[in-house]
Order: structure tokens, then C-alpha cells, then sequence
């Protein structure tokens, strides 16, 4: 077995690209990292490091070891980590990224919960749509799956990967928010078809997979949108909508709170749906804030 420490040292070797400059930064000799590096190329049987000029460089199987050195690292972390707050009865910190109408509608009741229940717990919440992603790989992600067709978007099916679990929480459909007074406004479904001449206003700027599904469902019905103008985000949109400025299609779940002036229909296209699916950090399965989030999320998603 690997000892995780030459992991290590041979992941600073890589990143300083010297074993004096590795050295320094470990605070060890230049010949401890140099035996830790040769101890874990006989450990590996893989020539890790190479001469060049008079100094070295990773092989291309170096490079490899020290990329997946990073995630073992990164998950022994976590395991230090829980392990350290379980001793002493705390809950830790919680990453979690999720996209915004799942923020919106799930995520307030959730972390009132969390924090009730965990009262140490510190939450880290990221919003994918801004992309700023969490120093690190986040605990539990929310995300919806690039595609709604199952053979085309294998993210779609519960499974793991790269250190992940993944599940599939909810399949969910579009709506249309038009004017109270709009032709439309007293049925009880429509077809993207129909909307096809109506000004649409557009509701993601960050040009995301929930947009991406409306617009190929569209393509299916042969029209491209006709956008009038571009809101920020679905509350905007919708409040451009009660403003009489034109219509705008959007997931199920961001349909929240409507203002006055304006009526939801649901979409009955069956390409215009979403899967929303979670991924949470295997090394982190038994965290109980995790477990507890989780089968927060699932009840939610549920409902």
C-alpha cells in the first residue's frame, strides 16, 4: 500500500518543480524528500521523475500520480476531518453548490433545519450559475443533467463518479408564465408550438442546461425563440412577464411566488423537462449533516 505521506512529498516535488524548492517548503532535507521519492517509485514501480538539464521533471506517469495524489490527499482530509469533529461533537463545515431554483425552493427550510439540528455547523452554500466554485470539490451538489434522454447523457442514471454517488432526486416539467389577460391564460396546458410567434423573454444569462432544453425542444418544433429581451433570472423574467412584455417558459420548480398579473401553464412538450440530480462525496456518506441533508433534499424533491 502507498504511504500517503510520500504522496506528499512527491505532489510538492511536482508543484515546485525541484527538490531542493520541496524541500524548503516541507521543512525536510533535500536528501528525506529525495528518499521519499525513491521509496515511493519502488513502491509504485513506476518511474516518477526524470532528468532534465541539470535539474528534474515528472514523467508522464509523475504527472499522473501527482494529479490523483491530490484527490487521495483531498479525501483523507476529509476523513481527518470528520473524524476530528465526531470526537468532539461537532458537525463541521458543510459545502454545498446547487443552482438557483433549487436554492430559492428548497435550500431556506433545509438550512433552518440543519442549523436547528446541528447547531455547530457552518454552511458553505455556491450558486453554479455564478460559477464560483468552493475552494475544493463540494460535499453535496444539486445539478440538472445536460440532457432529459436517458441514452444520451449517462449523468442522468444513479451511479459514482470520480469520488461522487450519484442520484437522481426529481423529473420535472416547463411552464409558461404569460399576462393574466394573454389568449392563453385559460388553458390548462399548452404546447411550445403555440408560443412560437410570442415574444419570449429570456430568463438564464448564465446560458445554462435548463435553457439548452427549452431551446432544443423548441428545434423539435422547427422555431427558434424570439426573444424580446434578457432578464438576469426567473424572478425578473417573471416580473417582466406581469409587466405585459412578453412570455417566458422556465422549470417548474422556479415558478414561485408569483406577482399579480399573471397566470402559469405547463408546458405539455415531453422533451421540455429536467432531471435534477445530486452528487455527494462518497468520503463523506457518513457524515451525519450529510445523511441528514440528504434525506432533506430527497423529501423535498419529493414534494
Amino acid at each position: 500500500m502507498v504511504d500517503p505521506h510520500r504522496l506528499r512529498v512527491f505532489r510538492a516535488v511536482v508543484q515546485t518543480g525541484s527538490i531542493n524548492r520541496a524541500a524548503t517548503r516541507l521543512g525536510y532535507t533535500p536528501s528525506a524528500v529525495s528518499q521519499h521519492v525513491s521509496a515511493l517509485q519502488r513502491e509504485t514501480g513506476l518511474a516518477l521523475i526524470e532528468k532534465r538539464g541539470r535539474g528534474i521533471a515528472p514523467t508522464s506517469a509523475g504527472i499522473a500520480v501527482a494529479d490523483r495524489a491530490a484527490r487521495v490527499l483531498d479525501q483523507l482530509a476529509d476523513f481527518d476531518s470528520l473524524a476530528d469533529d465526531l470526537r468532539s461533537g461537532r458537525s463541521g463545515t458543510l459545502r454545498i453548490t446547487c443552482f438557483s431554483s433549487s436554492n430559492r425552493a428548497w435550500m431556506p427550510a433545509i438550512a433552518a433545519t440543519l442549523v436547528r439540528e446541528f447547531p455547530d455547523l457552518r454552511l458553505e452554500l455556491a450558486l453554479t450559475e455564478l460559477g464560483g466554485p468552493h475552494a475544493g470539490e463540494p460535499d453535496v451538489e444539486l445539478y440538472v443533467a445536460e440532457s432529459v434522454r436517458g441514452d444520451r447523457d449517462p449523468s442522468v442514471a444513479d451511479g459514482t463518479a470520480d469520488g461522487y454517488d450519484i442520484e437522481h432526486l426529481r423529473t420535472e416539467g416547463y411552464v409558461v408564465v404569460v399576462p393574466a389577460a394573454h389568449a392563453l391564460a385559460m388553458r390548462g396546458s399548452v404546447s411550445l408550438a403555440e408560443l412560437a410567434d410570442e415574444p419570449w423573454i429570456d430568463n438564464d444569462h448564465a446560458r445554462g442546461p435548463c435553457r439548452e432544453i427549452v431551446l432544443s425542444a423548441c428545434a423539435e418544433q422547427g422555431f427558434a425563440p424570439r426573444f424580446r429581451i434578457q432578464a438576469p433570472d426567473y424572478t425578473t423574467a417573471i416580473d417582466y412577464v406581469a409587466a405585459g412584455v412578453g412570455v417566458t417558459v422556465l422549470p417548474k420548480l422556479g415558478a414561485l411566488g408569483m406577482p399579480d398579473g399573471v397566470v402559469v401553464i405547463p408546458v405539455d412538450d415531453a422533451a421540455a423537462r429536467r432531471r435534477i440530480m445530486m452528487r455527494v462525496k462518497r468520503s463523506m456518506r457518513m457524515h451525519p449533516a450529510v445523511q441528514r441533508l440528504t434525506e432533506l433534499l430527497r423529501t423535498a424533491a419529493l414534494a
